[in-house]
């Protein structure tokens, strides 16, 4: 059985369409599972980007 699949700090930003600074800043604020694989390499679990952000209604989008 396989573990969770982790993508690099790029490969997650890339994914949702914002900038590496942006992932930072959510794994820094903890909204964002992250793991540190070694001195310097970071690790982001695939399955925590789905909670990135906030649900969006269809209610607010027509604000």
């Amino acid at each position: 059985m396989a573990g969770p699949r982790y993508v690099s700090i790029e490969e997650a930003a890339n994914a949702l369409d914002v900038s590496t600074r942006t992932i930072r800043r959510h794994i820094a604020a903890g909204t964002l599972e992250a793991r540190r694989v070694g001195p310097r390499l970071i690790r982001i679990p695939e399955h925590a980007l789905a909670s990135v952000g906030r649900p969006l209604t269809v209610a607010a989008a027509a604000r």
